[in-house]
């Protein structure tokens, strides 16, 4: 689903650093790090720009990007056996794709940009190298999905928003 944001579109980590600091949501990304390791983080993600009505995460798919999102909102379906749909809203300062990311099997929802949306991928190869050169930081970032995690596990409503 990468792909390289338009020209018009300016990405900066200070920004997702602010989305992440002022992200109140039940199950919001709580990663407490530096300046110096919020830089050595972006170093490893790559921006991404989706616009609105644009599938990022398709439910059943293999990918295992992690999404960090920056700006906007995700709206997350999950389209069970006999056809229902049941919903949750993901925006700024939060992250899709944790789900996958961690367990090596497919989609388990889709996310729908509900607006255009700026997002910060990171994929396992990205994470691993993270993890050689920089374990601390790894580590942390690990330790912060997996509280994404338990929390939408605990959260019904929320239980979707693990992709």
């Amino acid at each position: 689903m990468s792909q390289a944001p338009p020209a018009s579109v300016k990405f900066n980590i200070q920004d997702l650093i602010r989305a992440v600091a002022l992200d109140t949501a039940y199950d919001a990304l709580h990663l407490p790090l530096s300046t110096a390791q919020w830089d050595m983080l972006g170093s490893y993600l790559q921006p991404f720009a989706l616009a609105q009505g644009q599938v990022l995460i398709e439910q059943g798919a293999m990918d295992r990007t992690l999404y960090f999102i920056e700006s906007g909102m995700l709206s997350v379906h999950y389209e069970d056996e006999e056809g229902r749909m049941t919903l949750a809203m993901v925006g700024a300062g939060s992250v899709v794709g944790e789900g996958a990311f961690f367990s090596h099997q497919a989609r388990n929802a889709s996310a729908v940009g509900s607006g255009p949306c700026k997002l910060w991928c990171l994929t396992p190869i990205r994470f691993a190298e993270l993890a050689n050169r920089q374990p601390a930081l790894a580590l942390t970032v690990a330790l912060a999905l997996g509280e994404i995690i338990a929390k939408r596990m605990t959260n019904k409503p929320r239980r979707v928003a693990i992709t």
